[in-house]
C-alpha cells in the first residue's frame, strides 16, 4: 500500500487569493472614501452660500429703506473695505458698506463666487422719509449666487468645472 504525500503549496495559493480579495476590498474602500471627500467638499460649498444668501438678506432687513439700491451684480470687482466716515454709516453709505464686505465674502468664500441681486418693491406710505431704514418694502427680491466646482464624475481628461446655482427669493 504506497502512502499519498499530502499536496505542498496549496496553502500558499489560499493565502494568494485571499490577499488579492482583500486587496480588492481595500480599492473599493479607497474609492469610496475619495467620493466621500468629494461630496462632503460639495455640501460644504452649498452650506457657504446659503450662510452669504441668508447673512446678505440680514443686511437688507436692517436696511430696508433702501433695498432697491442692493440691486447689482456682486463679484471681485465689488470688494473693498467697506468703511464708513467717521466709523458713522449714512443708510447710503451702510449700502456701499455692506456690498463690498459681501463681495469680498463672496469670493473669499466660493470659487469663482458671484452673485445678483434683484429687488423690485416700493417702499411704505411715505409717513417716513426715505433712508430712515424703517419703511416698509412691499417688493420681494430674488438672489443667484453661482460658484464653480468639479463635478463628482471626473474622468481622465480634465473637464472644466462645473457651475452651481442658489436661487433664493425673499421679502427684506
Amino acid at each position: 500500500m504506497r502512502r499519498l504525500m499530502p499536496a505542498r503549496g496549496f496553502t500558499l495559493l489560499e493565502v494568494l487569493i485571499a490577499v488579492l480579495i482583500f486587496t480588492l476590498g481595500l480599492l473599493g474602500v479607497a474609492g469610496l472614501m475619495v467620493l466621500s471627500v468629494r461630496t462632503n467638499h460639495s455640501a460644504y460649498l452649498r452650506t457657504q452660500a446659503s450662510f452669504l444668501a441668508q447673512s446678505m438678506a440680514d443686511r437688507m432687513r436692517s436696511n430696508v429703506g433702501w433695498a432697491n439700491d442692493y440691486n447689482g451684480t456682486y463679484d471681485s470687482s465689488t470688494t473693498g473695505a467697506g468703511t464708513c466716515s467717521g466709523g458713522v454709516c449714512t443708510p447710503a453709505a451702510l449700502v456701499t458698506r455692506d456690498t463690498q464686505l459681501w463681495s469680498q465674502q463672496l469670493v473669499d468664500q466660493l470659487p469663482g463666487g458671484t452673485a445678483t441681486i434683484t429687488c423690485n418693491g416700493t417702499y411704505g406710505e411715505g409717513a417716513l422719509p426715505r433712508g430712515s431704514g424703517t419703511e416698509p418694502f412691499d417688493g420681494i427680491c430674488s438672489m443667484v449666487i453661482q460658484w464653480t466646482e468639479a463635478d463628482l464624475q471626473r474622468t481622465a481628461t480634465a473637464a472644466p468645472p462645473a457651475t452651481q446655482t442658489f436661487a433664493w427669493v425673499f421679502q427684506p
